[in-house]
């Protein structure tokens, strides 16, 4: 007998679709080949995908072959070259995707005044239906069914048959479905589940239907043990065959009350099987509320294909009473409308409508690179504080994650996260980031994020106490588990670890000697480990600054922590209102500081990033540009709006800007050097006829303000039209913006708008303005951003007075089409 050691290289451990590939390879000899996972001492038979299933392997588990037979030594080789080089290429799994966040209830929803129900959101999107249950099918009915001398056989029928439908829907399937049903396929024709039904019918001598449902009891019970999110969800892909098997033998004891969705349906149940779900008339299916289903649930990647909208936080029993009543699902808001009434559908149907033309412009703008006009790169990154957040990072183009906040996992427990769970976590980032890079900064605890398991006493003035590197040594066995799940989790991507709060070279020496004790741990263990992860610091300390050079000997990249190093560089706490004010990171001390720190970084061929809040600020994109930033690293929602300002920018134009800035006397003399910098991007028009809309429906006024500030993100003028559209509803409630002639003119200065604008809507009929001026079939909506120099009050002012003229007027309202609107306008106001 030949014996292979290995790590198991999957992310995701050995669940259907590497097993079944394994199974592939050792299928092909004659020997018998047995495989063993040390970490459960759990043993399969290698030409069994299921059987290997069920051992629970996860990554980096320490496995071994066991060959034996005529063939022994080929197959070794054989193998141990598809180990090493091919096998982990069977983990197609991606990540979760990340938690969508709930968006605020806009205005012109929340007065409508619906009836919501909130939840909590799986996939997103907007859908409308009729309520409807699904009644889970209990399984014990089939229990009665006698044993009887023909059950081997019709095992051997049935399994046929499904393998046959199967087949048959891979033919019809592809994406998503396909890969799925390939891997329940798989399950079935491995021998090993026949196997453990005969063996169930033979040596308890029960009959074929309760055999079934014990093997499927006894996987499902093995899987939900794992301390694998992904391996438990797998459960439901089991059930799933194990119950279609009992359809196919025993039709006749086949539900009688299957779902045939004849009309828009949103469904209400526990959970669904993946083949519960595709054989559902999806046409139909226009959303779902799943109490029980999980992120990594085959269900819920098979709905977000569909772009069929989930919603869970609801259990069956509680919405069961609202069953056959038309409902909206809401996953934008995650909320759940009962019974809505028609200006409710309406808010809805303009929704939908936005919402598919602004995620057609986010697909365009997320691709496009992060270059200066004249070609210059800077790395856009993003902060995250969990792995839930990467995949919606990397949507919106982030190219890497500058910061990962692993602290995060730390708060809000009584004891800290172990090794498995960090790892996982570390592990699902770099599965989402590809080949990009992520950032783990360890975990920066104590001073203000106090942790009651840490028995840290309170400070006086936490953030210049005992936190970050500065309690590594005291609790050096916390520091050295979190190295441990960072550094075997760098082998699923391009892994970097940064570490804050250092001060001095003595600290980051510290951390080198523990890390390298780490790696000699895990090598002596046998565990797979990136023995190259680079090495960085926060730069957030003022001392550093002056020591940079030592640095670059010892770590290869800096990222300056911008918020804490303001308040250090001025002795200011942010958080102390009578001081606060004097928290500005943009003066001629702090802008000659990060030259200095680029300057000599770059000297010694080391690149510096800022993962703090100034790296967000579109206003200070051309100064971070100019200081000759490598990297900036900001929230996941300001990337958008920063890659397109910085196409705008020109590097030379920049670096002299920068040059001037540090030469200024005064935070004031340079805001007044970027005032007159500004703007940076492409002046687009304040009348434009992208913005000129003729409605088909007089819409009620709460639509029409909806459809204006959506039609401002649509067209890239405004990233936040929820925002945008609350600041035209405050300016709503202060004054009446009806004018009188059947013209509203809505306005506000805001700072949610990327270029002033003025909108316009065309009404085919008067509709109530709720103003004392009377109805309107016109509105002209002012939206100016903060910073512009045109007063908005000015604008309203001179149309309000053209519109006396009924000259001007009748020309107005006698416009066929937006080129005649434009045009008038162009000729009659100046601003």
């Amino acid at each position: 007998m030949l014996t292979l050691d290995f790590l198991c290289p999957l992310p995701n451990g050995l669940h259907a679709r590497p097993a079944w590939a394994l199974k592939e390879q050792c299928s092909v000899w004659r020997s018998d080949i047995r495989f063993i996972n040390h970490r459960m001492n759990t043993h399969a038979d290698g030409k069994s995908s299921l059987a290997l299933v069920s051992t629970g392997t996860l990554f980096n588990d320490s496995c071994s072959l066991e060959i034996s037979g005529s063939d022994e030594e080929q197959a070794r080789r054989v193998l141990k070259d598809y180990l090493d080089r091919e096998f982990i290429d069977s983990d197609s799994v991606q990540p979760a995707a990340s938690a969508p966040v709930a968006h605020p209830l806009p205005r012109s929803l929340s007065r409508l005044r619906p009836h919501l129900l909130t939840g909590s959101i799986l996939a997103e999107g907007i859908g409308s239906g009729e309520l409807t249950v699904w009644r889970n099918d209990s399984l014990e009915r089939y229990r009665s069914i006698p044993p009887g001398p023909e059950d081997m056989t019709r095992l051997e029928h049935s399994l046929a048959e499904l393998a046959d439908n199967l087949n048959h829907q891979l033919r019809e399937l592809g994406g998503e479905s396909k890969t799925i049903l390939s891997a329940h396929l798989s399950l079935i024709q491995d021998e090993e589940f026949a196997s453990n039904i005969r063996r169930l019918m033979r040596d308890t001598q029960l009959g074929l239907a309760s055999a079934i449902i014990d093997n499927m009891e006894a996987i499902c019970d093995k899987l939900l043990a794992s301390s694998s999110d992904y391996l438990r969800e797998r459960a439901s892909d089991i059930r799933d065959i194990s119950e279609r098997l009992l359809d196919i033998t025993w039709p006749e004891y086949r539900s009688q009350d299957v779902l045939h969705l004849t009309r828009p349906t949103i469904l209400i149940a526990e959970d669904l099987t993946p083949s519960q779900f595709l054989n559902l008339n999806l046409s139909q299916l226009k959303g779902m509320v799943l109490e029980k289903t999980g992120r990594t649930s085959h269900t819920l990647i098979l709905a977000r294909a569909a772009s069929v909208p989930v919603l869970n936080g609801f259990s069956v029993a509680e919405l069961s009473v609202f069953e056959h009543q038309p409902v909206i699902l809401d996953g934008q808001c995650g909320v759940l409308v009962i019974a809505p009434d028609e200006p409710v559908k309406e808010y809805y149907q303009l929704a939908r409508q936005l919402a598919d033309a602004r995620s057609e412009r986010q697909r365009r703008d997320a691709a496009l690179p992060a270059v200066s006009r004249d070609g210059h790169h800077l790395e856009i990154a993003a902060n995250i504080g969990s792995a839930l957040e990467a995949p919606g990072a990397f949507s919106l183009g982030a190219e890497g994650i500058g910061l990962f906040r692993s602290e995060m996992l730390y708060m809000d427990r009584q004891t800290p996260p172990d090794e498995q769970e960090q790892f996982e976590a570390y592990q699902q980032v770099l599965m989402a980031a590809g080949d990009k890079p992520v950032i783990f900064r360890t975990m920066d605890i104590g001073g203000d994020k106090q942790l009651n398991y840490l028995n840290i006493p309170q400070e006086e003035n936490p953030f210049l106490g005992y936190r970050a590197v500065r309690i590594y040594p005291e609790f050096a066995g916390l520091f050295r588990t979190q190295l441990r799940a960072i550094l075997r989790a760098g082998t699923c991507g391009n892994a970097r670890l940064m570490i804050p709060m250092v001060h001095s070279l003595d600290q980051i020496l510290w951390v080198k000697n523990t890390l390298n004790d780490v790696k000699i741990e895990l090598q002596q263990e046998g565990l797979r480990y990136a023995d190259n992860l680079p090495l960085g610091i926060m730069v957030e300390v003022p001392s550093v600054c002056y020591i940079i050079d030592h640095f670059c000997e010892e770590v290869d990249f800096f990222s300056i922590g911008s918020n804490d190093m303001t308040q250090y560089l001025y002795a200011v706490d942010r958080n102390n209102p009578r001081v606060s004010p004097l928290y500005n990171p943009i003066t001629p001390s702090f802008l000659r500081m990060l030259r200095q720190i680029t300057t000599v970084a770059h000297r010694h061929d080391k690149w510096v990033g800022i993962c703090g809040e100034l790296g967000g600020e579109t206003r200070y994109l051309p100064l971070m540009l100019g200081l000759g930033l490598d990297e900036l690293s900001m929230s996941g929602p300001r990337i958008p709006e920063v890659k397109s300002q910085l196409r705008q920018l020109d590097s030379a134009a920049c670096r002299a800007l920068a040059d001037k800035a540090c030469d200024c006397r005064s935070a004031e003399e340079i805001e007044a050097l970027l005032n007159e910098f500004t703007p940076q991007e492409e002046a687009r028009p304040l009348l434009a006829l992208e913005n000129i809309l003729f409605l088909e429906k007089a819409w009620r006024k709460e639509q029409v303000i909806q459809l204006l500030c959506g039609n401002l993100c649509v067209t890239g003028r405004t990233d936040k039209p929820a925002e945008l559209e609350e600041d035209i509803w405050q300016r709503e409630e202060i004054v009446t913006t009806g004018v009188g002639f059947g013209v509203a003119i809505p306005h506000t200065k805001s700072a949610w708008i990327r270029h002033s604008s003025i909108s316009i809507a065309r009404l085919p009929s008067q509709i109530d303005w709720q103003s004392e001026m009377g109805e309107v079939e016109l509105v002209i909506m002012l939206t100016l951003g903060e910073r512009e120099g045109i007063n908005h009050v000015k604008v309203f002012s001179q149309l309000a007075r053209k519109l006396v003229n009924k000259q001007f007027r009748q020309s107005l309202m006698a416009a066929t089409d937006a080129q005649d609107i434009l045009a008038l306008l162009e000729t009659e106001l100046s601003f």
